[in-house]
């Protein structure tokens, strides 16, 4: 469960909102320079701290390790590619002021005979500090930015790169448990000698030595990588998949046998065409899915999972205390964007509260979703009123926020939609709404009729004036009325949404004290 379901990591629910901390101002606008095997990125964070908005995110293929195996040294085409990049970086990280940079090379730097001349070059040409990372710390920080936003994550994670893949176990308390470092990215594997068999059994022969470090059956295997995330998008296309956010993507082992057996059969410029995928990438997805194959087949994970997050959010992981990180990223990210964008920030609290009688039977995990919705069901209202409604929708199930399933996404998007419209006729949300069960989706139409009627009953403090009870049993939604001022709310289109919102539940509304 996230952390986020209990009343610690509700953040600013029902407590000081993170960002508003001074420890986590210091951390408003981070960031990261990541020097990998094949790409070299910037990524600068903002906002919320715990739920970090991407202020900037820029990413150059060099392929640095291009070559490695044959020479031992830097891609020389690589090389130059890189240090412009770097310099690049450094300012545009100047002129966005950006209050702590942090820039980490990772296994081509660390493992090439010319890295540590690469580093002096670079730190010289650039005025960066470069820190080397070793292939466990690698694994610790890719670990660390899954539960950047998975909290309480438990499992396995792999975060293949272009010269190695690192494993990490995740203990389900926010700790790092085992780790371990290999030689299996596709750069690397692309220049060992005797073709596609030797590849196979030196792909076996490392995963079974892995296999000794980590000897249990993980859970669930979170996948951290461009190689990863660009198989998964294949995933997608092959399974007619409607929602399209890699973050959270769920694999089981079937699913990844179809589609490298898929990769195999198909033609590599049709799926990048299909998939969006660039080219440098996708020359390195058949060796990639030589190792994901064998790796489903000797963990035999339960369910795979794709993770956006990795090195990079760990490293802004890696700053927090352990108070912000306890904290609930779907919450803190609601709560920034209530904030920052809602016509009466703090509403969203107290409408919870008003509307919270409808759902005593819900579980916390969907309360928590529901807290997440009573933020956010205002934060649109400036798009046009004839598609405010779907924007709402597509914020939701779009939106970078951590914690989030992919059914959570579309309940929180579907919720949101009818805060604003109280049909579906006309909507574009049809192929979402597979990812959810029929009574979901009537849970979120109520849910976005209890909002939709609570914002129009009043604008601050509905408890003040009013309060809802649901009986089940009688089938009765009743409104109990509690001052003169919440008898003179209660007009014509709070009458009206009232009724609707009695309707959608298939109860009789009542109205007491009116």
């Amino acid at each position: 469960m996230l952390a986020g379901s209990g009343t610690k990591a509700d953040g600013g629910l029902f407590g000081t909102p993170l960002f508003e901390d001074p420890k986590a101002r210091a951390l408003a606008r981070v960031g990261v320079i990541d020097i990998g095997s094949n790409s070299v990125r910037l990524v600068v964070f903002n906002g919320a701290a715990r739920s970090p908005a991407y202020f900037y995110n820029e990413k150059i293929l060099c392929g640095l390790g291009a070559g490695f195996s044959e020479t031992g040294r830097l891609s020389s085409e690589g090389r130059p590619r890189a240090l412009a990049a770097l310099k690049r970086f450094a300012a545009l990280a100047k002129g966005m002021n950006v209050s702590t940079l942090v820039t980490v090379a990772t296994a081509a730097v660390r493992e090439a005979e010319d890295g540590p001349e690469f580093r002096a070059e670079a730190e010289r040409e650039t005025g960066l500090k470069i820190h080397v990372v070793d292939g466990r710390e690698e694994a610790r920080l890719s670990a660390q930015g899954v539960l950047l936003g998975w909290p309480g994550a438990q499992g396995m994670i792999c975060d293949i790169g272009g010269s190695s893949m690192e494993l990490a176990e995740l203990l389900g308390d926010g700790q790092v448990g085992q780790r371990e470092t290999s030689p299996l990215g596709p750069l690397k594997l692309q220049g060992l000698k005797g073709g596609k068999k030797a590849i196979k059994a030196r792909i076996k022969a490392t995963i079974s030595e892995l296999g000794e470090t980590f000897p249990s059956k993980p859970g669930r295997l979170f996948l951290v990588g461009g190689s990863w995330r660009a198989i998964a998008r294949i995933d997608m296309e092959r399974r007619g998949y409607p929602l399209k956010v890699l973050h959270e993507y769920r694999m089981t082992r079937k699913d990844i046998r179809d589609t490298i057996s898929f990769i195999e059969t198909s033609d590599l410029d049709d799926l990048r065409g299909d998939t969006g995928t660039s080219a440098e990438r996708m020359r390195l997805v058949p060796l990639a899915s030589l190792v994901l194959k064998e790796l489903v087949r000797a963990f035999k994970p339960d369910e795979v999972a794709i993770s956006s997050y990795g090195i990079r959010e760990g490293l802004l992981y890696e700053q927090m205390s352990e108070e912000q990180r306890q904290r609930d990223p779907l919450i803190e990210a609601a709560y920034h964007m209530e904030l920052a964008n809602a016509r009466m920030p703090g509403f969203g609290r107290a409408l919870y509260r008003f509307i919270e009688p409808l759902f005593g039977r819900v579980t916390p995990a969907r309360k928590r979703v529901m807290r997440a919705a009573c933020l956010l069901h205002d934060v649109s209202w400036r798009a046009h009123p004839d598609y405010r409604a779907e924007v709402c929708f597509d914020n939701a199930t779009r939106a970078n926020l951590g914690g989030l399933t992919h059914p959570e996404r579309v309940f929180l998007g579907l919720a949101l939609q009818h805060r604003y419209k109280s049909s579906r006729k006309g909507t574009q949300i049809a192929d979402l709404t597979t990812l959810l069960s029929d009574k979901d989706v009537l849970e979120a139409e109520i849910l976005g009729r209890a909002m939709r009627f609570g914002a129009m009953f009043t604008l601050e403090r509905p408890l003040d004036h009013g309060e809802l009870k649901l009986y089940p049993k009688k089938g009765v939604l009743e409104l109990r009325l509690k001052t003169d001022t919440g008898r003179d709310l209660f007009g014509e289109v709070a009458q009206a949404r009232f009724k609707a919102l009695a309707g959608a539940i298939g109860a009789d509304s009542v109205v007491k004290g009116g």
